[in-house]
């Protein structure tokens, strides 16, 4: 019995060892803190465990880079933006996908693949966008704009998306609203990305009426204007960049604008050696890891939903598969979404 205490105890210390080197030159925001062996120990067994399950139940994790760096770098499979992964849902060949993020994402991967079983650990997770607006409300809009091509940000429903004619992400949205042949867009449920669409196609010359309906983002939204100045006041080195969830005062203030994927990106080929990003938390922690040399003064934002994704109900949905965590969607609503994002990766790059 002691020996396999003994075997254990050197497995669960290796294991505590990989997750330091990974995690070890990473805040934790919730203590302000970078990660310490103490809690590469802590969390030692369950990744274990949890990457041993995948194996034994044929199981892929996908997780959006808002989630906690113990799950984005210790467990998930495949990381990264809304585009990145509604992508790699098309391309998984294991039968389970447990996804990080939040219910809209989960549902995505559902509808593209809807013969595997999905399952999201922070059971029913939502979005501020997501659940600004409803189908029966886009139905309205179609008759007070008939002539409009309807585009809906990934951050929606299914039973909006079958509603709307395409689908589009942060990654591809300008390039999408420009190459429709409608000179009418309706563009869904974000506020404030549809405006700085409108300022995308007068910088492209493209001739657009952009009609918006819906919410914000819970994270983005925070940021002003003046925050942009006082940033810039206290960190006069940074370059300072934002998301176009943000207002559009904010973003004209910024030195970068982009999707998810697209801030990493220039963080990661600017020569620039310190940040100031206008995001969720967990992007912070994927620029630390890709950028040990650089600098970010944290002016980021926490969103309680994504962050309720942890090793614990990963573990948890791996194990049990419980009913409550399985994301299901109506064939009717799946089979119209499924339209709008197919459409997308028809449009989009």
């Amino acid at each position: 019995m002691s020996a396999g205490v003994n075997i254990a105890s050197k497995e669960t210390q290796r294991e505590a060892e990989r997750l330091f080197k990974i995690l070890g030159g990473l805040t934790d925001f919730k203590k302000g803190t970078k990660y310490d062996m103490a809690f590469c120990l802590s969390a030692a067994s369950i990744t274990l465990e949890i990457n041993r399950l995948k194996k034994q139940k044929n199981a892929v994790i996908l997780a959006h880079y808002y989630s906690a760096p113990d799950i984005v770098y210790a467990v998930a499979d495949y990381r990264g933006d809304s585009y990145a992964l509604s992508k790699t849902a098309a391309k998984v060949m294991e039968n389970i996908i447990i996804f990080s993020g939040v219910y809209f994402m989960a549902e995505t991967a559902k509808i593209i693949n809807p013969r595997k079983r999905v399952f999201l650990p922070a059971v029913f997770a939502g979005c501020s966008l997501a659940d600004s607006i409803s189908a029966a409300q886009v139905k309205e809009l179609r008759v007070k704009y008939p002539l409009a091509d309807f585009i809906c940000y990934i951050n929606s429903t299914a039973e909006v998306k079958a509603e709307c004619d395409v689908c589009v992400t942060s990654a591809n949205v300008y390039d999408i609203v420009a190459g429709s042949k409608a000179k009418q867009i309706v563009f869904l449920p974000d506020v404030f990305m549809a405006d700085n669409i409108r300022v995308e196609m007068l910088k492209r010359g493209i001739d657009k009426e952009i009609f918006s309906f819906g919410g914000t983002c819970c994270v983005h939204d925070k940021y002003a204007a003046q925050d942009v100045n006082a940033i810039r006041s206290k960190y006069p080195q940074a370059k300072v960049v934002c998301h176009p969830e943000c207002a559009l005062p904010v973003c004209q203030l910024c030195d970068y604008v982009g999707s998810t994927g697209g801030m990493l990106k220039y963080v990661r080929e600017s020569s620039a050696r310190q940040f100031a990003v206008l995001s969720e938390d967990g992007i912070i922690n994927c620029m630390e890891y890709e950028n040990p040399s650089k600098q970010f003064p944290r002016v980021s934002r926490t969103c309680a939903q994504m962050k309720r994704n942890n090793l614990h109900n990963i573990l948890a949905a791996l194990r049990n598969l419980p009913h409550e965590a399985e994301v299901k969607v109506e064939d009717a609503a799946a089979k119209g979404a499924k339209k709008a994002i197919d459409k997308m990766f028809e449009r989009g790059a």
